[in-house]
């Protein structure tokens, strides 16, 4: 892989992992009162269980990312899945926005020629790129489920953070203009549609 693969890679996986974060706070966002803790069948995980996980999974993972087991000794994945009298919707938060931190100041300080290093998770050899599409994947998934519980929780008060239904062809007109006025500008260059 060119270096210039490389760097797109990495701009383009921080580009994803934001991307995640991002649609993961406009579900969290809206939760009022208690349903950042609200459970929709015994058993299951509330958003903020998968808050405190994934926050856990994150600091876990991307501390000493190149130099350490991203496995850390001090993780406790079990009680990641435990609601304490100390998980208040502040202190998760918190655990959270750190999560995020530490994962984007790792991979904004990765270089290109970073991406073919060896990194283990639980004593399994990773290269840095496996590594990261392996977190993206676990991430991608439970951030999914956040907005679900987070649009089963507000029900018809639920704001859609996509494109609402029945509105695609809109949507799609609003950005086929936008692209026309990118090349009519020449911010692009190509074919046009």
């Amino acid at each position: 892989m060119t270096a210039d693969l490389r760097r797109i890679y990495l701009n383009d996986v921080i580009a994803r992992y934001r991307g995640l974060k991002s649609l993961a706070d406009g579900a969290i966002v809206q939760l009022e009162g208690n349903e950042l803790f609200q459970l929709f069948s015994e058993g299951g995980n509330s958003v903020a269980h998968l808050m405190k996980h994934l926050a856990g999974n994150m600091i876990s993972r991307w501390s000493d990312f190149l130099t350490s087991d991203g496995e850390s000794a001090t993780r406790n994945r079990d009680a990641e899945f435990e609601i304490g009298e100390a998980d208040d919707a502040d202190a998760l938060n918190a655990a959270w926005d750190q999560g995020w931190q530490t994962l984007l100041t790792t991979l904004e300080s990765l270089t290109p020629d970073d991406l073919d290093k060896e990194v283990l998770i639980r004593g399994e050899s990773h290269s840095v790129i496996e590594a990261s599409n392996r977190q993206i994947a676990h991430y991608g998934m439970h951030v999914g489920q956040i907005v679900l519980l987070a649009k089963q929780s507000r029900s018809a008060a639920w704001k859609t953070l996509s494109i609402p239904k029945g509105r695609s062809q809109e949507f799609n007109a609003k950005m086929s203009d936008r692209t026309e006025s990118l090349y009519r500008k020449g911010m692009l260059t190509g074919p046009s549609s």
